[in-house]
């Protein structure tokens, strides 16, 4: 496939070699299994079969913060899906998600399992379920569920764009990292003028709005994903840095951050988590040593 300014569209695409990048060997135009493969089942209500990018981090921030609250029907077996590798093309897991996306979850605690997918569809299932960090008057709760669903339609134009074009591609082609930029850097700024107003995204509670943005909007000034906090000048967006410091110094989050992470420091990778002791005892340092 060219690269090029010159490149021309055929009239009609097809699929005869790899794009190129990070992801190639997993990208295809088709979707359903490659492999069977059944999926894990522990012993507790929750499992949840992820990889810890912001997507999946959004997921095991909101169980381990039901956790802090005493919730303990919230305890969850964490399962690795490395996607980099194709896991969620196994039939047990498309079984669950046909879109083959981390994360997926499947709710045991009834008598019959329920599957959800999508990380936003997750967190309000957990919120709804135990009646937590989603407000129930009628106008908290638009505002909540607004900006929780501002993030799913905004952070595809953060990831997909800015973060495949600056971090992944294959070339650095100018004109698609200065488009996705441009709309990153807008969409931290309708963020940041939020935050110069408000404690939390939704108003004055912590919920699941902050729990699916953190991971993408914190963690690209933080530096979590993309190494572009510089090039981004994290500095203009101070009311998101204050928010996004102030999330990240929650032990709840701290803990989240850890479940299913591959990369980085080995002591902070909880490669599955089965107990909460899996946090002191299985973390990656541990087991390598």
């Amino acid at each position: 496939m060219s690269q090029s300014s010159e490149y021309q569209p055929p009239r009609v695409w097809t699929w005869d070699q790899p794009s190129g990048g990070k992801f190639a060997n997993i990208n295809r135009p088709v979707s359903g299994p490659t492999h069977e493969r059944e999926l894990p089942v522990g012993r507790h209500p929750l499992q949840l079969y992820s990889q810890g990018t912001p997507n999946g981090v959004k997921v095991t921030i909101m169980l381990e913060e039901l956790l802090a609250q005493g919730h303990a029907g919230a305890e969850y077996d964490a399962w690795l899906i490395r996607i980099g590798q194709g896991d969620q093309f196994g039939s047990g897991f498309v079984g669950v998600n046909p879109n083959s996306k981390i994360p997926a979850m499947v709710d045991r605690s009834g008598p019959t399992p329920i599957p959800i997918f999508e990380s936003g569809a997750i967190l309000m299932h957990l919120a709804e379920k135990f009646g937590a960090f989603l407000p129930t008057e009628p106008a908290a709760r638009a505002m909540c569920l607004s900006w929780l669903f501002w993030q799913v339609g905004s952070g595809p134009f953060l990831g997909g764009g800015f973060g495949h074009f600056y971090a992944y591609a294959p070339v650095k082609i100018e004109y698609a990292i200065n488009r996705f930029t441009m709309e990153a850097k807008r969409q931290l700024d309708v963020l940041d003028k939020r935050l110069a107003e408000h404690e939390f995204v939704a108003g004055d509670r912590y919920t699941i709005a902050d729990m699916a943005i953190w991971p993408w909007y914190g963690g690209v000034l933080l530096n979590h994903v993309y190494d572009a906090a510089e090039f981004l000048s994290a500095g203009d967006y101070r009311h998101v840095l204050r928010w996004a410091e102030a999330i990240g110094e929650r032990p709840a989050v701290q803990r989240g951050r850890m479940v299913n992470r591959t990369s980085g420091d080995p002591s902070r990778q909880l490669w599955e988590r089965h107990d909460a002791a899996d946090f002191e005892t299985r973390t990656q340092d541990k087991i390598q040593g």
